[in-house]
């Protein structure tokens, strides 16, 4: 069974070359490890989704034009994720604020073509389904 993920966990994007940190605001008011639980619908890049240092996607407007600049060299620039919709699958069972729970086999999409997936929890005690 996975652990629930909660704010503090780190994150790893395919197209990004460093992990980056998800933050949960304590919105739900649901704590997991005295830390705030989280959700599938906590995915707003620059809010809960942290830059993955620079991106290598070329998908990414900002890596194709410095791409098309450096002569058809792959350039990566800072990673600005793009994830307009929610982590998927989140828990089948256990629900906050009406929302699935994070936990630690679930994905999100960026934009950019990169997959997020999570690689610490930020907690170790309390698994979920």
């Amino acid at each position: 069974m996975p652990n629930h993920v909660c704010h503090g966990a780190t994150l790893q994007c395919t197209m990004g070359l460093a992990p980056g940190t998800l933050a949960v605001l304590p919105l739900n008011m649901v704590n997991t490890s005295n830390v705030p639980a989280a959700n599938i619908m906590d995915h707003i890049p620059m809010v809960n989704i942290m830059p993955f240092g620079m991106c290598k996607s070329p998908a990414n407007p900002q890596v194709a034009a410095a791409t098309a600049a450096a002569m058809g060299v792959l350039t990566p620039m800072p990673c600005i994720p793009m994830t307009p919709s929610p982590w998927v699958p989140g828990s089948p069972t256990v629900m906050l604020a009406n929302q699935p729970a994070l936990n630690k086999s679930s994905m999100l999409m960026c934009n950019w073509a990169g997959q997020i997936s999570v690689t610490v929890e930020g907690q170790m005690t309390h698994a979920i389904p």
